[in-house]
C-alpha cells in the first residue's frame, strides 16, 4: 500500500463527502478502517489520521492565505 497515495485518496473523500467528514471528526481511526477496508493496529492507523489531519489543516491554512493574497 502507497500511503501517501491512500492519503492522498482519503483527504479527498473526506473533504468532498460532509457525511465522511463529519464521521472523521468523531471517530478518525474507525473511519480510516472503513474507508480503506483493512483493520490495521490502532498505531498504523493513527500515522495515516495524522497525515490526513495534516493535509486538511495545510489545504485549511492555504485556502485562507489565498483569500487573503488573492
Amino acid at each position: 500500500m502507497d500511503i501517501k497515495a491512500k492519503i492522498n485518496e482519503l483527504v479527498d473523500k473526506i473533504k468532498n463527502d460532509d457525511a465522511i467528514a463529519e464521521k472523521f471528526k468523531n471517530d478518525p481511526i474507525a473511519t480510516v478502517e472503513g474507508l480503506i477496508g483493512v483493520d490495521l493496529p490502532n498505531d498504523q492507523v493513527q500515522s495515516i489520521v495524522d497525515g490526513i489531519k495534516a493535509k486538511i489543516n495545510l489545504g485549511s491554512i492555504g485556502d485562507k492565505l489565498g483569500g487573503l493574497f488573492g
